[in-house]
């Protein structure tokens, strides 16, 4: 029903910040997680912020379709 959410990776004063969120909704964005990458090896997510965000991004899902069937 819903797409992937979307990562949005941006550079600051030497420190990586990420931002995830969806735009599948039609008149809504759902800001679902936001954190500064700390990692100096690799670029993968911690798995504990990918579980945080599915959590929070089934919790947008149930909230758009409440707000879009009153």
């Amino acid at each position: 029903m819903f797409r992937k959410p979307l990562e949005i990776v941006e550079d600051h004063d030497g420190s990586t910040y990420s931002a995830v969120y969806t735009i599948r909704f039609s008149n809504a964005v759902y800001v679902l997680h936001t954190f500064q990458k700390k990692s100096k090896k690799g670029i993968a997510t911690p798995k504990q912020d990918i579980e945080l965000i599915k959590s929070r991004l089934k919790l947008a899902e149930e909230d758009f379709k409440k707000e879009t069937e009153s």
